[in-house]
C-alpha cells in the first residue's frame, strides 16, 4: 500500500518536530556525502535547529573558509566587508564610550572639572552624594551584620558556660558525688573550691597507722578530681 502524501506545513507539536528535524537532517546530510563522493563535489550545508542550535557539514577536501573563499571569487562578492565594516563601527563606539566613563572618574576624583558649568557641577555633586549614600549603606550594613553575628556567639557561649555551672552546683549538691570523710580512719577527705577558677575535689591520703609505712607520716598522697 502506498504511503500517503504528507502536507508541508510546520509541526506544531514540539517533540515531534524534533525528531523530523534530526531525521531528515540526518538524510540531508546522507545525501551530501555520496554527492561529494560520487560526482568529486564541493558541499556545505549550514543549519539552525528553531532551538539555535547549529549544525554543519563541509566535504573533506575542502574547508569551511577555502569554501567561501572560493564562493567569493566565483560570484565577485566579498561577503566580510559589511561584516568588517560594522566590526570597526563598533569598535568605535566602545571606544567613545570608555572615554566617557573614564572621563567621568577623573571628574570624580576632582580632575578634568575646567569644561563644567555649574549645571554640570551640581549634577556630578548629586552623584556623588548618591554614591556616597550607598556606600554608607552597604557600610552600616555589614557592621550591622557582623554586630549581630558577634552577638549571637556572645549568647551562645554564655549559655553554655552558665549551662556548666550549673552542672558542676549540681554535682556538688548530688550525694553521689559526695566524698567519705574519714571512713574507717582510712583516708582524710579534702574538698577545694574556687570561685574564679574551675572547681577541683581533692583526695588527701594519710595512713592512721604510723607505722604502717616506712617513710615519714607527713608524706602525703593527693589525687585531684576535676569536674
Amino acid at each position: 500500500m502506498a504511503r500517503g502524501k504528507i502536507q508541508i506545513k510546520r509541526i506544531e507539536n514540539t517533540t515531534n518536530r524534533q525528531v523530523t528535524y534530526s531525521k531528515r537532517r540526518n538524510g540531508l546530510f546522507k545525501k551530501a556525502n555520496e554527492l561529494t563522493v560520487l560526482c568529486d563535489a564541493k558541499v556545505s550545508i549550514i543549519m539552525f535547529s528553531s532551538t539555535g542550535k547549529l549544525h554543519e557539514y563541509i566535504s573533506p577536501s575542502t574547508s569551511t573558509k577555502h569554501f567561501f573563499d572560493q564562493y567569493q571569487m566565483t560570484l565577485g562578492v566579498d561577503l566580510w566587508n559589511s561584516h568588517y565594516e560594522n566590526m570597526q563601527e563598533n569598535l568605535k563606539k566602545l571606544k567613545e564610550v570608555n572615554k566617557n566613563l573614564r572621563k567621568e572618574i577623573r571628574q570624580r576624583m576632582g580632575d578634568c572639572l575646567i569644561d563644567l558649568n555649574m549645571e554640570d557641577l551640581r549634577l556630578l555633586e548629586e552623584e556623588m552624594d548618591k554614591a556616597a549614600k550607598i556606600v554608607r549603606e552597604r557600610k552600616y550594613k555589614v557592621i550591622t551584620n557582623q554586630i549581630d553575628t558577634q552577638r549571637k556567639k556572645f549568647n551562645n557561649e554564655k549559655e553554655v558556660h552558665n549551662r556548666l555551672l550549673r552542672d558542676l552546683d549540681a554535682r556538688a549538691e548530688d550525694p553521689r558525688f559526695a566524698l567519705i570523710e574519714n571512713a574507717g580512719g582510712e583516708y582524710e577527705s579534702v574538698i577545694g573550691f574556687s570561685n574564679l577558677g574551675p572547681r577541683m575535689f581533692a583526695l588527701s591520703l594519710q595512713p592512721s597507722h604510723p607505722n604502717a609505712h616506712s617513710g615519714p607520716t607527713s608524706d602525703l598522697t593527693t589525687y585531684p578530681l576535676l569536674f
